[in-house]
């Protein structure tokens, strides 16, 4: 994992589960890694991969079933959803929006981008 210093590592850890989560490569009811073994992967602090379990403890993508591990919640692919659409909403639109305006580009001019995009993938 390719660490970048635009936001704490433990988000990042976060944010790679959760990718993880949408594409498929964890599903709902899926054990994740122990804290040890994931610090260990990724050659980080087993406190920085508590931090970031605990943070989506908190936000119930994962549980933890005491004595066994944690697991992807059953609604997780729909709360992370939710959480990166407020996220990109709040802080990568509002560049993207400002960008259009001084190019003079409209959603119109996205719609044939958006379409070639989404042919690749």
């Amino acid at each position: 994992m390719q660490f970048n210093e635009q936001r704490g590592i433990y988000q990042q850890i976060a944010d790679h589960l959760c990718e993880n989560i949408l594409t498929g490569g964890l599903a709902p009811g899926d054990r994740v890694a122990s804290v040890r073994d994931m610090a260990e992967q990724i050659a980080v602090n087993p406190n920085t991969v508590v931090r970031s379990y605990t943070l989506l403890l908190d936000r119930e993508i994962l549980v933890n079933r005491r004595g066994i591990g944690y697991f992807v919640a059953d609604d997780a692919p729909i709360k992370v959803k939710a959480m990166w659409r407020e996220r990109f909403i709040r802080d990568e639109l509002p560049a993207v929006f400002r960008t259009m305006a001084l190019l003079g580009m409209d959603i119109e001019d996205l719609r044939e981008i958006h379409h070639q995009f989404n042919e690749r993938i």
